[in-house]
């Protein structure tokens, strides 16, 4: 069974977007990151997932469950850390985290005090004196305690320092490996690439890419750096060239002979080479230049100014 099955989902709000159309599957136990950069549509897609807000057209379906008519069953076996946490002033760390179990009917003692102690969490505090940090671990906890089945976690490491984020990652994989699909939102690339399993880049409301992250790292071009006068602009296939005093950079999408041949037309000017895999940023930018080139050239001919 898939964990998340969108089709065609859609939310306007009035003449702002939302989202447009979005067509995307989370297989169950997969580790998901869903990039955007802030106001992409990220959160949207969320709360439209968890029934916190309704979608203007499209279906969906979390855990089996459709989005329009079973919220509860949805909340019930999902785990969800908003990117803004909030709790209710007045109430202790500790008041916070017995009332979210409470609210699911669930006896989380023994694996919320593991979760704090690994996080770091100082359950004795007060909300209203916590730093964003120290809420948000909070709010881990919380999605986390009640051991469920899918986790939708928007933006949970902004204001977590690096050795938490570290922790938080490992308790991630940890709940994964005993069944728990994972659905990461994050406008952070190196956190997709290094922890998720899947990834799908969405921009301005639509979803512009979906597949492996292996794949996407091997569908994309070759950075090459080298040391030399070569004129890299002349070569069939490399794009996004750049020169910073003796070395020239670019990407190169094509075959491998094919860059040698070229770079051996022009072995003279070649002092030092260096060829590597680009990150996922390198791919998510050339994507996001490459729609945004659409986009320019669907306006020009419609003749609309955007």
């Amino acid at each position: 069974m898939n964990a998340i099955e969108i089709k065609k989902l859609t939310k306007n709000y009035g003449k702002s977007r939302g989202i447009t159309e979005l067509d995307l599957v989370v297989k169950e136990g997969d580790i998901f990151g869903f990039i955007g950069p802030n106001g992409a549509g990220k959160s949207t897609t969320i709360r439209t997932l968890l029934g916190l807000i309704r979608p203007t057209s499209g279906e969906a379906k979390v855990l089996g469950y459709d989005i329009r008519d079973a919220q509860t069953s949805i909340l019930r076996e999902t785990g969800y850390l908003p990117s803004e946490i909030n709790f209710y002033p007045g109430m202790k760390v500790s008041e916070v985290i017995r009332y979210s179990a409470n609210l699911r009917k669930a006896s989380c003692e023994d694996r919320a005090k593991v979760l704090c102690e690994r996080l770091g969490v100082e359950v004795n505090k007060k909300v209203d004196d916590l730093s964003l940090g120290n809420r948000k671990k909070v709010g881990i906890v919380t999605a986390l305690q009640h051991s469920p089945r899918l986790l939708i976690l928007d933006e949970p490491t902004s204001g977590l320092d690096p050795l938490v984020q570290r922790e938080f990652f490992d308790i991630l994989k940890e709940e994964n490996a005993r069944g728990a699909t994972v659905f990461l939102s994050s406008h952070v690339l190196s956190e997709v690439q290094n922890h998720c399993r899947t990834a799908a880049f969405i921009r301005d409301g639509r979803i512009l890419m979906h597949d492996e992250v292996k794949n996407l790292e091997a569908a994309g071009a070759k950075q090459v750096t080298i040391k030399g006068t070569i004129d890299a602009s002349v070569i069939a296939g490399a794009s996004d060239v750049e020169r910073h005093g003796d070395r020239v950079t670019f990407l190169y999408q094509g075959d491998a002979a094919n860059l040698l041949a070229a770079l051996g037309a022009q072995a003279s000017g070649v002092d030092d080479i260096h060829i590597t895999e680009p990150s996922l940023e390198d791919i998510f930018m050339k994507f996001y230049e490459g729609a945004d080139s659409a986009f320019r050239a669907e306006n020009k001919e419609g003749g609309e100014a955007k």
